[in-house]
């Protein structure tokens, strides 16, 4: 759902628009589903929106297409849905709210069935959900249930789950304490809920422009400690369009009001559940705090102005310093090292560092540092960061570091790889070997697959006198393999490892190019029965290794416009303007509170 700037009134003569909707009378609510579906300036989509909810079936009494004053053709389509199916009931706004919650809210206030769910007007619903939904919660009466979220990436289509331990198994939860895991789970819209419960609890969304109003209003449905059912069906299909020409509040991270937004709604949210005496709840909501909003905006604090890096890490000192121990005990431990780091630094420090622990998976990156004790640490001038937490962690989930050179050749390219021993933890476990995989980006299938075995290396000298004294000395393992890089099909291929050890252990990771200019050399070759290929290692946006290979003429023509667009990438971040602390919102995505 997009919101345009509050308040822009329509003209008197206006056909389209209507008054405000009032709050509804108490009525008997009929059996079945009302769906809100709610929209700004959305014309390309809401009729997919609307007609996915019209496609579950009868048990939808009714389609609350509520729309947020759009000055498109939303409207129109609207009324022409209406005409073909009177289960679709419009309801258009004067004025427009600036946000999400004011026209869920309306469809609260206008639903006349037994459950509501909600819906935004850029995704769907797929097909089933409606009756999978409304089944559990008539078998087990329960006012809230909940099933699984899939994100779709457009235009490629590649799906992943949301939250998907929390999904993995059916479960009836009679009190949300009883699961703290419930407060990663943020989104409004994969849940059915008995609209009865949320107007006797007076459960709304905060009003008007609000960015993550779902944090808030999924805080109060869980203060109201209602029985819920979970579900593992697919129930909501959240479309993510990253290349919109613009992106919403939500997805736009720009600009430092979007963290702030985040922090005063993460921070209402948390005390509605600590008013309502949900202890556990709390901890839980403030330890995916730590391990989810702060690590995804800390990793992309590199790309980020000087102003904004200042003002981010102000302000989210001053937020963490409100936590206390057993918040941070409970956060896993990427977000609660990272924590720690913002703590302890009065200004920005070691970016490039933070990005590597907060991403997916964590690396941590030599120097191992150590106190005068020989404790682990985060460096020698934050001694007081340990470490320890982070490596008693099983072999799978340790930050592992893989240094990674590839040299395109036209028949066997040169792929090298380094393993950094990390405190001991490496050498102890024994690195045998790695198994390398190819994946493709868009289907993740998989073009290449070999095995290297690891030898090891001689022993590295420290970074630093300084270095030697408090560190022990570097040690690394070296794998060698060839790769037919030509073999690939066009398109866009993810480097993955699976690193084995002697004790039966593996870890699942990346790799890294290694620093320096001219490191990742593309390359022309002449194929057999292809002709022209060019293969192309290249850094993704983590850091990982990756590889483009292009046909053809347009092998050329694609690394110019690589190199054009990198170009002018990098012009801008020099240029570093400062970003603006409230962007308009556009009619690209719908700016939900639980936009991750």
């Amino acid at each position: 759902m997009n919101s345009a700037p509050a308040h822009r009134s329509p003209s008197d003569d206006d056909p389209t628009a209507a008054a405000e909707p009032a709050p509804a009378e108490p009525v008997a609510p009929a059996d079945g589903v009302s769906v809100v579906v709610i929209g700004y300036n959305d014309a390309s989509h809401v009729t997919d929106a609307v007609r996915s909810a019209l496609a579950q079936g009868p048990h939808v009494r009714e389609v609350i297409a509520v729309d947020d004053h759009s000055t498109d053709a939303s409207p129109r389509l609207l009324a022409a849905l209406a005409a073909e199916d009177p289960r679709v009931r419009p309801v258009l706004r004067r004025s427009n709210s600036g946000g999400c919650g004011t026209p869920r809210n309306d469809g609260i206030d206008a639903a006349t069935s037994a459950h509501l769910m909600f819906l935004d007007s850029d995704d769907v619903l797929p097909p089933g959900s409606v009756d999978a939904l409304l089944t559990a919660a008539r078998e087990h009466g329960t006012p809230v249930t909940t099933g699984r979220c899939v994100r779709r990436e457009l235009p490629s289509g590649q799906e992943t789950d949301w939250q998907p331990g929390l999904y993995s198994d059916a479960a009836i939860i009679e009190q949300p304490g009883d699961r703290p895991s419930l407060v990663q789970d943020t989104l409004c819209v994969n849940k059915l809920y008995r609209t009865d419960f949320l107007r006797r609890h007076r459960i709304r969304f905060p009003e008007g422009r609000f960015v993550y109003e779902d944090f808030v209003f999924t805080a109060r449905v869980l203060a109201a400690a209602p029985r819920i059912a979970l579900i593992t069906n697919p129930v909501y299909v959240w479309h993510v369009r990253r290349d919109a020409a613009r992106l919403s509040l939500s997805l736009d991270r720009a600009g430092i009001g979007n963290w702030t937004a985040r922090i005063d709604a993460h921070r209402q949210a948390v005390e509605i559940l600590a008013a309502a005496g949900e202890q556990r709840l709390t901890h839980a909501a403030r330890a995916k705090f730590l391990d989810h909003s702060l690590c995804m905006y800390a990793r992309e604090l590199g790309e980020r102005s000087a102003e904004y890096r200042n003002a981010w890490w102000q302000t989210t000192r001053a937020y963490l310093s409100t936590f206390d121990a057993a918040d941070f005990e409970r956060a896993p431990a990427p977000g609660r090292v990272i924590a720690r780091v913002v703590l302890a630094a009065p200004a920005p420090v070691d970016l490039p560092r933070i990005k590597e622990v907060t991403a997916r998976p964590a690396r941590l990156l030599p120097p191992y540092a150590v106190d005068d004790a020989g404790a682990p640490v985060w460096s020698r001038t934050l001694p007081q960061v340990p470490l320890d937490h982070l490596l008693v962690r099983p072999m799978r989930l340790l930050p592992l570091a893989v240094d990674a050179e590839l040299r395109p050749r036209a028949r066997a390219s040169a792929l090298t790889l380094r393993l950094h021993d990390l405190y001991g933890r490496v050498g102890a476990a024994g690195p045998v070997s790695v198994d390398i995989e190819l994946r493709a980006r868009d289907s993740r299938r998989t073009g290449l697959r070999l095995t290297a075995s690891w030898a090891p290396d001689g022993v590295a000298p420290a970074h630093s006198p300084s270095a030697r004294e408090a560190a022990p000395a570097e040690r690394s393992w070296t794998a060698r393999a060839e790769l037919d890089l030509a073999r690939l099909a066009t398109g866009l291929w993810d480097l993955r490892l699976r690193v084995r050890f002697a004790d039966g252990t593996h870890r699942d990771t990346t790799a890294h190019p290694v620093q320096g200019a001219g490191r990742l050399h593309p390359r022309f070759v002449l194929h057999a029965r292809r002709g022209l290929l060019l293969l192309r290692p290249y850094r993704t946006r983590s850091g990982s290794l990756a590889v483009r290979v292009a046909p053809g003429p347009s092998a050329a023509n694609l690394a110019v416009r690589t190199r054009l667009r990198r170009l002018l990438d990098t012009g801008r971040a020099r240029r570093e303007p400062p970003a603006p602390d409230h962007p308009v919102r556009a009619p690209a995505e719908p700016a939900r509170g639980a936009a991750r």
